[in-house]
């Protein structure tokens, strides 16, 4: 069942981000539209595209949340072997995914104050903004 849902929420989230689904999805937007003066705007006729969309986002939340928690699964795996295989790397930063955001800002803060505040690191900050 995990292999099969897998790989439906990899397809679906990967044809929804597809130009095809947003064209097809604007068309059913287009056609509920035209449809209006029909159905005299009724409120069976609001019904229809409130339900429907109500569903597919639903749906999509959860397909697409499967998809992305595969992807940054992923690359924490090949960010640990990185940090595993360089000889000089520290190992202790392998699963600190799983950290606290406090535990996480502490991490960051004694990362950044070992970099010092020499004017060297600044300037390379400075041309880095200047890129953008």
């Amino acid at each position: 069942m995990d292999k099969f849902f897998a790989a439906l929420s990899h397809r679906v989230a990967s044809w929804a981000g597809q130009p095809l689904a947003f064209i097809l999805a604007s068309s059913v937007v287009l056609v509920w539209i035209t449809t209006g003066p029909i159905f005299d705007y009724s409120d069976t006729w609001q019904l229809v595209i409130n339900t429907g969309t109500t569903i597919v986002t639903f749906l999509m939340v959860f397909l697409i949340q499967n998809a992305q928690n595969r992807d940054g699964s992923a690359i924490q795996a090949k960010l640990d072997e990185l940090i595993r295989a360089v000889d000089n790397a520290r190992n202790d930063f392998i699963g600190i995914e799983h950290l606290t955001e406090d535990e996480l800002q502490q991490i960051k803060a004694v990362l950044e104050k070992e970099c010092g505040d020499d004017a060297a690191h600044h300037l390379a900050i400075e041309r880095l903004l200047e890129r953008r």
